[in-house]
């Protein structure tokens, strides 16, 4: 064999090797690129009307059915406190006792006084009497005997005069007795025994409470206002007659056991939050709720014919909210859909663009489940079923 019939067995041979070798290549990267591009498995349910019942949840300060502080209305060192923080008391009951020496005093004073002026009036009296009996006889004048009955009137007001100063002294020396009015529970005792009280002090003694009932405030906001009176349609007295019974979350999570009443409602809107402070009334038999706690006031709301999905199966794009469906093949479409205001912060009502047996994409919405992707649909129903009930 020469060697330009070796050169062309060997040319041809490495370029059967480069073909071969390309089309491997060509395959390999072919059956990755298909593995790149398989649809993803995502999640579905099926949709299905049914009647639910919803709960909202509003933010709410808790206050006392009165809360009164209480205030000295004169002044003077404390000489007594005769209550604890926190103690029941009853009204009428002593729960201060101010220094009474100067308005023991000023009582002292005041009945000499009116004691010195009910004797002027004695004396003047007899005198009058007397000019009175002469002045008949015409023995004195009339200008004389109009003196005497001046003096008289002059010692009645001075009687009256003094016995007004002596029902002043009293009334301060009972207001060194400071009484709790009205049943309650007693707040913070900021001043004790020797401290200094006066009408003019800016904190108060103590603060009494009464919470045989309490009030739980919420706002509601110029749209649900409009809701609840049908725009206008219905007062807001009746409105508020028509709502349901509520419960309160306390701050701990649980649930207060008595449920509460819708009791009025401002009349006007905050210029600054535009919403409406809202009073519901809760009984408090046990004392359990305290002026100054907070919670959550749970109103129910019930629905009979829509379609609960859950709120990550939705994406909202101005101001509108939107989910998505797949069909047997994996297409995807979005769909506006409408949803009811009320709602537990995990899902939405749906009253219209859904209907039963829809295929409602709920995993991956926003990230890799868009409008015209290809996915491989994997149906989660009664998972998400599951999960609800739980």
């Amino acid at each position: 064999m020469n060697k330009n019939k070796l050169f062309g067995m060997t040319k041809h041979i490495a370029l059967v090797a480069l073909v071969l070798g390309l089309s491997l290549t060509s395959c390999g990267g072919g059956e990755q690129q298909g593995a790149q591009q398989q649809a993803p498995q995502i999640g579905y349910i099926v949709a299905k009307s049914a009647s639910v019942d919803l709960e909202t949840l509003y933010p709410a300060t808790i206050k006392g059915k009165k809360d009164v502080e209480i205030r000295p209305q004169v002044s003077g060192f404390i000489t007594q406190v005769c209550v604890e923080e926190g103690q029941q008391v009853s009204a009428g009951q002593t729960l201060f006792v101010i220094d009474q020496v100067q308005y023991q005093a000023a009582v002292s004073q005041a009945e000499a006084s009116v004691a010195a002026a009910q004797e002027a009036v004695n004396s003047a009296q007899i005198t009058a009497r007397n000019k009175q009996t002469l002045y008949n006889k015409n023995v004195i004048s009339e200008y004389e005997n109009q003196l005497a009955q001046n003096d008289l009137a002059s010692a009645k007001a001075g009687l009256s005069q003094a016995n007004a100063a002596l029902v002043s002294a009293r009334k301060n020396l009972s207001y060194t007795v400071v009484k709790a009015p009205s049943a309650g529970y007693v707040g913070s005792i900021p001043n004790r025994e020797g401290s200094l009280a006066s009408p003019s002090m800016a904190q108060p003694l103590t603060t009494v409470s009464d919470i045989s009932e309490v009030y739980a405030y919420i706002s509601f906001n110029e749209r649900q206002v409009l809701e609840m009176t049908q725009s206008g349609n219905v007062t807001l007295a009746n409105a508020l007659k028509e709502m349901p019974a509520v419960r309160l979350k306390l701050a701990d999570g649980s649930y207060y056991a008595s449920e509460g009443k819708f009791s009025t409602m401002t009349g006007l809107l905050d210029t600054t939050t535009g919403s409406a402070t809202v009073r519901v009334c809760f009984p408090n038999q046990n004392g359990m709720l305290r002026s100054g706690s907070t919670g959550s006031v749970v109103i129910p709301t019930h629905m009979d014919n829509v379609i609960i999905i859950p709120q990550s199966a939705t994406t909202e794009i101005q101001d509108r909210k939107f989910a998505y469906l797949t069909d047997k093949e994996g297409n995807v479409k979005s769909c506006a859909i409408e949803v009811v205001a009320t709602n537990d912060g995990k899902s939405y009502a749906v009253t219209s663009g859904l209907k039963d047996g829809d295929h409602v994409i709920v995993e991956g919405v926003g990230v890799s489940v868009r409008d015209g992707v290809k996915i491989q649909p994997v149906d989660k129903t009664n998972s998400q079923n599951a999960a609800e009930a739980k």
